[in-house]
């Protein structure tokens, strides 16, 4: 989102993180603005019967836990690295200069904010079906129409099945059959485990 050097003229640290280092946990207070510079973070709601809730996957270049960079009020979702990550932080207060400097940034924002909040209706209506199937082939397509979690060059699938039944909140068991249906009806296909979307969609 923001180039990495304004960044640093503002006083910004790197963060390296292990595999599974928490970044903050949901219902904690924001003190910096997050950009992921390399590696993968999981965007997700934690409940106490160990159920997580998959909001997103953060892609290098990404921001994350912005709401309360904007809003003040706690983290309403915690942030998990997938793999070895780094991260650059800026102090919310550095972060606002940043908007008074450049108030363009401020537009570039907003149209982040509405995709995200587009998205999220996107997930509730499609969620309110009670079709796994319906459920899975829509969201394989918005994310193939997106060119998110799935490799431009050979079309697999990103995802774990654990990952689609956090997405969702279906059972892995159920991802598993529902993809396997698919796979019948030659809406997409798998090799060796990995899920290939069709390039021209499902």
């Amino acid at each position: 989102m923001l180039d990495i050097n304004i960044l640093l003229e503002k006083g910004d640290t790197f963060r390296e993180l292990n595999a599974g280092e928490v970044v903050f946990n949901q219902g904690s207070s924001a003190i910096f603005y997050h950009q992921l510079i390399s590696g993968r973070v999981r965007w997700a709601t934690l409940h106490a019967n160990g159920k997580e809730v998959l909001h997103s996957i953060v892609e290098p270049g990404e921001s994350f836990g912005d709401l309360p960079v904007f809003h003040e009020g706690p983290y309403t979702a915690s942030a998990i690295a997938d793999v070895p990550s780094k991260l650059i932080r800026l102090r919310i207060e550095s972060f606002h200069e940043i908007l008074e400097e450049f108030p363009d940034l401020q537009v570039q924002f907003t149209q982040l904010f509405a995709a995200r909040l587009r998205y999220h209706f996107f997930l509730t209506q499609t969620l309110s079906t009670n079709s796994p199937e319906y459920i899975l082939k829509t969201l394989l397509e918005y994310f193939n129409q997106e060119h998110k979690y799935i490799c431009q060059e050979c079309h697999r699938l990103l995802l774990t099945r654990q990952q689609l039944a956090n997405f969702t909140g279906l059972r892995v068991e159920t991802v598993i059959r529902t993809i396997k249906n698919l796979q019948k009806n030659s809406q997409l296909e798998v090799i060796r485990g990995k899920v290939f979307i069709p390039a021209d969609g499902l």
